[in-house]
């Protein structure tokens, strides 16, 4: 069955549950049949260690600083930059003091994603909404 048949095809950010990716580290994933897109959101110091997954990774950083390593390859971001990871290639992420959100797809589908446990609502950091 396809993912999309038991939900609508429009969703915003705040209503989707977020997922806790790693500590310190939550995303709120769309899934296709092929790929997924998340926004993710980086609490301030937080690290993603090095690791390697099947999937191609494009992303954007959004808000923030990051230092992105790939493979050798290491560059401290700043909003406006965006990578792209090929499948099987390690890759760490350590986030700068003020935090970060970033948006990546994934292809194919993080299908490991979705059996992760949903965490309570609550608002996204992006984007900030003003009244």
């Amino acid at each position: 069955m396809s993912p999309l048949a038991d939900r609508s095809v429009f969703a915003s950010l705040g209503e989707m549950r977020p997922l806790p990716i790693w500590d310190g580290v939550i995303g709120r994933a769309r899934h296709g049949n092929e790929l997924t897109l998340a926004v993710v959101e980086l609490d301030a110091g937080s690290v993603i260690p090095e690791h390697s997954h099947v999937h191609e990774q494009v992303g954007l950083l959004l808000e923030g600083a990051v230092s992105f390593r790939v493979g050798r390859d290491e560059r401290h971001l700043a909003p406006g930059a965006t990578w792209c990871i090929p499948s099987g290639v390690p890759h760490e992420v350590r986030v700068g003091p003020g935090g970060a959100v970033v948006v990546e797809a994934f292809a194919p589908a993080r299908d490991d994603w979705r059996n992760l446990d949903e965490m309570a609502p609550i608002a996204p950091r992006w984007p900030r909404l003003t009244k």
